[in-house]
């Protein structure tokens, strides 16, 4: 035995059995688990279906607490790229705010675009409790109010779609840089645009962002370098064999062989085949192979899902197709695209199985488990990180503009508006809130038209109105549509045209007493109606204001003691002012009856002031009188003692009343004057009346310019007072700048409703420039006829501007037209209004100066003279 030799010893010999006894034991599982690897499937779905269930428990306990915000933009909203770029970091890093054991899809902040028919898209914001301090900072400013947002429920609809969109195209390409001008929701809120809530429509998307994991993004990274290198590697390939392809082809080719030939070289001489040499693989760039994945700064994952849903089968999938189209408004070389298998028609997705369910788990707890592809950096999310701007063209939704409904008294047409589906909506505002309207544009343009179906429906719901008119086209055009044995005895036409062969006036006095109005308001009413047609002010023409007001305080004294007497029809009117002034015994015989109804300043002006006064001071106060007289209409209507007309009595009756003075020129100015100081008298001695009992009442005033010319600051008063007394003023004038300026202002100041149509630039430049010159002046100058750009208020919320077309009263009241009824309206109107021939009311007032010295004498007593006689004289 050779001495070198090892010996085994015995222990040798048994370590050596148990290793191989332990390799045999290995082979002989790894044989058994072959030949039984279902058992292994179990236990490893097993441990994975446990680990899952403890993960989904976890996640839905840490997504129990969650806070919600509502972001509402307002019209200037017009964020940077630096406050959009803040707010995406501000939601990367509130996505973070968990507890330390809360699994990594609940780590997440979610965007939600809400489109139900209640707004064009609602924005909000849901994250962690503990992120709220974090999205409760604003960095957009006093633009976007921000409110805590109630939990959302859906009843539920017939017809649902969900899909779920991934980032396809090349992984590392950016998305399309959108720019902020127009505004990138643009075509989100243009594919939700003709949603009607009224179907059940519904649309939302879902944006979860959510902070890139270290370990996750390594792995993308190593995987997109891996394949960047494979890729080269068979670029480098396929170089290769087709460079030897090529020089194999040269070697072989005809021109070569002639070569050859021609050579002066010996055949064979020469080197052969061309020694081609394989091009080396280049070296991968990382910035080049991963692209937008190459830094960490501001890269996230994300998460987009959308439902739509509809009762009405079809529309919730037409939905869809609209908003994936929306969202290929963001694609390049790496698209938003819906995650699934088109089979021929059919297609496998979000809404079946197997992955509907975990579709609605994320859904419903806000879980955010984002495809592998779904990485992106923050800029490309500007578009989707803010509210909608001023650059974004929002609809009208019927919850913004509401239907109108005939014969509903809480809403007031306002015109047609076209939708984005084409479909054409007869739109209202709430009456409560529309106070004060402007309609501007030239003439023909349809703004008297659009106040005219207006006034229609508010008469048909039940309302009472005034519509006064200089130039009473108005009249014949709304006759047919108000000639309903409902209203005829409601409606009374005042007419100053005096037209016809035997023409028929109606009646009114001013200074009648019979009503009950008060003395002094009677008086400042009229005093101040002349002052305004005159431009009479206590410096130009002091005397005269002191001389119509002490005149009118006497002969309202008279009125008054004539109503207490029961001989209302002995009243005097103003044309016995005149008598007054220049009339000795009938000033003297007035005075003493009324001696003790006059203060004692007013009887010592007509003790000491009225002897020392000039007769030619009364020049000025009688001529606008005798003008007055000197027109047999006007002379009529104003000559009675007892007068059929009576604004307060009709605001309190909701009657309908047409005015239409009879022109523009001076004496019809002093007519609307008076009828204009009247009215103002009137609706504020409604503060006898609590303000639940105030009859709301309407007045429409077409020809601002010429109404304004005649009565400024009493126009303007209304603009300013009358919605304290629940009395709305409209207002149609072809030029805003020929109004006085304390008209303009006042009007611009309160007017709820601004609308125009076209009309010269310059004339429209004012309108569109409380727009903030959107839409331009330029555009609203080439609007078709009968066409209007109108801002609204419903809600407390400006609407509009908004392209409405007016509602002509052929195709809108089409329906209620009654052409028959015409003249049977007529005829109750004048009754209403107790016209009488036009002689008869002449000779009337005529003699009613001897009606009301008769009476002034008979209630005369002589054993009460004045202090100084002399001044009756």
């Amino acid at each position: 035995m050779d001495p070198t030799t090892p010996y085994l010893t015995a222990a040798d010999t048994t370590a050596a059995a148990q290793v191989l006894g332990m390799v045999t034991d290995l082979v002989d599982a790894v044989a058994w688990l072959y030949d039984h690897w279902y058992l292994l499937a179990v236990v490893i779905g097993a441990g994975w279906a446990a680990s899952q269930h403890v993960v989904r428990r976890l996640a839905a306990k840490a997504s129990e607490e969650r806070m919600a915000l509502e972001l509402v933009p307002n019209r200037h909203f017009e964020p940077s790229l630096e406050e959009i770029f803040r707010r995406g970091v501000q939601l990367s890093r509130a996505s973070t705010a968990m507890p330390w054991w809360a699994p990594r899809r609940s780590k997440t902040v979610q965007i939600r675009m809400r489109a139900d028919g209640s707004s064009p898209l609602r924005y909000r914001i849901e994250g962690p409790a503990g992120g709220q301090r974090l999205l409760s900072i604003d960095p957009f400013g006093p633009d976007v109010t921000v409110t805590r947002g109630l939990p959302t429920t859906d009843k539920p609809r017939q017809h649902t779609v969900r899909a779920e969109f991934i980032l396809r195209g090349k992984p590392t390409a950016p998305l399309r840089e959108v720019p902020l001008i127009p505004d990138p929701l643009q075509p989100l809120i243009d594919a939700v645009a003709d949603l009607r809530g009224d179907l059940g429509d519904l649309a939302e998307i879902r944006l979860d962002i959510q902070r890139a994991p270290k370990w996750a993004l390594k792995a993308r990274r190593l995987h997109l370098m891996s394949a960047a290198r494979r890729s080269e590697h068979r670029e480098a390939r396929r170089a290769a064999r087709w460079l030897r392809q090529d020089a194999a082809g040269i070697d072989d080719s005809l021109s070569w062989h002639l070569q050859e030939l021609l050579s002066s070289k010996p055949r064979g001489s020469g080197s052969g085949r061309r020694l081609v040499m394989p091009p080396v693989p280049r070296r991968v760039e990382p910035a080049q192979a991963l692209g937008k994945l190459a830094d960490d700064d501001h890269l996230v994952r994300v998460q987009l899902l959308v439902m739509c849903a509809s009762n009405i089968e079809g529309r919730a999938q037409a939905r869809l197709s609209q908003l994936q189209a929306a969202f290929d408004v963001f694609g390049g070389r790496s698209r938003w695209a819906m995650r699934g298998w088109r089979l021929g028609p059919w297609r496998v997705g979000a809404d079946h199985w197997p992955t509907r369910k975990g579709f609605e788990r994320r859904w419903d707890l806000g879980h955010c488990q984002p495809p592998r592809a779904n990485w992106v950096r923050l800029e490309e999310l500007t578009g989707l990180l803010k509210p909608p701007t001023v650059h974004c063209r929002l609809p009208v939704l019927a919850s913004d503009l509401p239907t109108f409904e005939f014969g509903n008294p809480d809403l007031l047409l306002q015109g047609i508006y076209q939708g984005p589906d084409g479909r054409h909506r007869v739109v209202a505002t709430y009456a409560e809130e529309t106070l004060f309207e402007v309609g501007v544009g030239k003439a023909g343009g349809g703004k008297t038209e659009r106040a005219l179906a207006q006034a229609i429906g508010w008469a048909h719901a039940g309302g009472g109105l005034l519509f006064l008119d200089p130039h009473r086209d108005s009249w014949p055009r709304a006759v047919p549509f108000l000639a309903h044995e409902a209203l005829m005895e409601r409606i009374a036409l005042i007419d100053l045209n005096g037209l016809g062969p035997t023409p028929r006036v109606s009646s009114w006095n001013p200074l009648g007493m019979h009503n009950g109005q008060a003395a002094h308001e009677v008086v400042e009413a009229i005093t101040d109606a002349y002052a305004s047609a005159l431009g009479w002010d206590d410096e130009s023409a002091p005397r005269a204001i002191t001389i119509l007001t002490c005149a009118l305080a006497v002969l309202v004294a008279v009125n008054e003691t004539a109503c207490q007497a029961g001989r209302v029809q002995d009243q005097a009117t103003i044309f016995q002012v005149r008598a007054l002034l220049t009339d000795a015994t009938f000033r003297r015989a007035a005075l003493l009856a009324v001696a003790g109804q006059l203060d004692e300043e007013t009887r010592s002006w007509w003790d000491v002031v009225f002897p020392t006064l000039p007769p030619d001071a009364f020049a000025v106060v009688l001529n606008p009188i005798a003008r007055l007289s000197s027109n047999p209409v006007t002379r009529a209507f104003l000559g009675q003692p007892v007068g059929a007309y009576n604004i307060r009595a009709a605001m309190d009756s909701r009657m309908i009343v047409w005015v239409c003075p009879g022109g523009s020129g001076p004496t019809d100015r002093l007519i609307t004057a008076l009828l204009a100081r009247d009215l103002l008298r009137a609706v504020r001695s409604r503060r006898d009346t609590p303000d639940v009992q105030r009859v709301p009442f309407r007045t429409y005033f077409d020809e601002l310019i010429t109404l304004t010319g005649a009565a400024p600051e009493t126009i303007a008063a209304m603009f300013e007072d009358f919605r304290k007394y629940r009395c709305q003023v409209h207002g149609m004038t072809q030029l805003l700048t020929r109004l006085p300026s304390a008209v303009r202002l006042s009007l611009m100041q309160n007017a709820s409703t601004l609308a125009t149509t076209a009309g010269s630039t310059s004339a429209i430049a004012p309108i569109t420039a409380e727009w903030g010159g959107t839409p331009s002046a330029e555009r609203v100058a080439t609007m078709e006829r009968f066409h209007h750009y109108v801002s609204l208020s419903v809600h407390g919320h400006r609407v509009g501007p908004v392209r409405l077309r007016g509602p002509h009263l052929d195709t809108v009241f089409a329906a209620y037209a009654r052409p028959r009824q015409v003249p049977d309206l007529e005829k109750a109107a004048l009754a209403t209004a107790a016209v009488c021939s036009l002689t008869k009311l002449t000779e009337h007032a005529a003699a009613q100066f001897g009606r009301v010295g008769a009476f002034i004498t008979e209630y005369a007593p002589a054993q009460f003279p004045l202090s100084k006689e002399k001044g009756y004289q």
